[in-house]
């Protein structure tokens, strides 16, 4: 860590909020409880735009101390890590002399070190058994944190099981008789003196654990395993290709403002809480097509077989994006994807229109989940939005 500050970390899934920002950045990383995701979005939108230690905890704290139960934020710059911890939480930083460990929950206000030449970093929140998924940068929700990525020792056991050869004169066993060849026909029967030799297992970041299975969408359909997200300054995505509505198609066509009532679902958003505008400074995610098309949420996004734009403004201008539905299980404007608003703010939401087959959203770390028509659901970047008919999207950052 002390060599290379885009060593890549990894984290187990659990129920902690985990804004992990760039290390190539010297931005901060912060870990927040479940109850402070009306904090989360605003503290993402700055350490995604590369904020250090100091600004992200005058940012944390501006809302004062009290209500606040428990947090774990760290950064490296110039090979200082500096890492203050509150609540039920424990660091452990590794370096030439040893560990140095802190204990929030043990601490009156909060913990604090600074220290050079940190080698290894492990932040513990829960006793979570899970996959280690490797991870730069983004919003995700963990249990455990390590950096370097976490790497299990080899067994002992496993170790002490392979046999010691006494004969060094012994020629090595041609490999190609050492295959199982059982069941063809003139195969020689193995000597019963030779001794079995079973390799160690060895994993390369975790011990072995029972195989998490994977949520299962409509028809029968596996979804695969959600992809370590990726650096979005050394391994771009392909330049966004936006979906235009067809001049020709009447459907497509936008109604002047009171030409016409919505009688669907209520614009996404929170209750009281303004909405977000039209068209954001910059976009908060980007959209990945199972067809391969881009789109970036810059503002609203409907997608369906056929979208129509007739419950905005003139003004307002939303993307339409068509996809394909062979067998019309995709309803004509099926779901919208927007900047959201308060504390969604600075991320995507996700709100299905009412569509006839319904939609399905698989997050990192979490179950899938059927939406509700009209309940605006912010998105995790990594994400997949499945709306039948073979149509997936995947939610990136930009």
């Amino acid at each position: 860590m002390s060599d290379d500050a885009r060593t890549p970390r990894s984290y187990r899934p659990g129920s902690w909020y985990g804004v992990l920002g760039d290390p190539a950045q010297s931005a901060a990383s912060l870990l927040l409880p479940p109850g402070e995701r009306a904090r989360v979005a605003a503290l993402w939108e700055l350490v995604d735009g590369g904020a250090g230690f100091d600004e992200v905890l005058d940012a944390l704290l501006a809302g004062g101390l009290s209500d606040l139960e428990g947090f774990v934020l760290w950064s490296v710059a110039d090979d200082l890590m500096q890492v203050v911890v509150r609540g039920p939480a424990r660091v452990v930083l590794t370096t030439a002399d040893g560990e140095d460990v802190l204990d929030g929950a043990s601490a009156a206000t909060w913990a604090e070190r600074r220290v050079r030449g940190v080698r290894s970093t492990s932040v513990e929140i829960e006793d979570v058994d899970g996959p280690d998924l490797g991870v730069v940068s983004g919003l995700v929700r963990v249990g455990r944190v390590d950096e370097p990525a976490y790497a299990a020792a080899p067994d002992e056991a496993d170790v002490a099981a392979v046999p010691e050869v006494e004969d060094e004169s012994t020629e090595p066993a041609d490999p190609v008789a050492s295959e199982d060849v059982t069941g063809l026909e003139g195969s020689p029967e193995p000597l019963a003196e030779e001794p079995e030799i079973e390799e160690p297992e060895i994993e390369p970041l975790a011990p072995p654990r029972e195989p998490r299975p994977q949520p299962t969408l409509r028809d029968g359909l596996s979804l695969a395993p959600v992809a370590p997200t990726p650096d979005p300054l050394s391994d771009p995505l392909p330049d966004p290709v936006h979906a235009q509505p067809d001049p020709d198609d009447e459907q497509t066509e936008q109604l002047a403002p009171g030409a016409w009532q919505p009688t669907g679902p209520a614009l996404p958003g929170i209750p009281g809480q303004p909405q977000a505008p039209a068209v954001t400074s910059r976009p908060v995610a980007r959209l990945v097509l199972s067809n391969g098309a881009t789109v970036e949420v810059d503002r609203a996004v409907l997608v369906g077989r056929s979208p129509e734009a007739r419950r905005f403004g003139a003004a307002e201008q939303p993307r339409l994006v068509t996809v394909p539905s062979p067998h019309q299980e995709i309803s004509s404007t099926h779901l919208e994807v927007r900047p959201g608003s308060g504390a969604d703010h600075g991320s995507a939401v996700v709100t299905d229109l009412g569509s006839t087959n319904g939609t399905v959203l698989v997050q990192p770390g979490l179950p899938p989940e059927s939406l509700q028509p009209g309940i605006a659901v912010q998105l995790i970047p990594g994400a997949i939005i499945d709306l039948g008919d073979g149509v997936t999207i995947q939610v990136t950052n930009v």
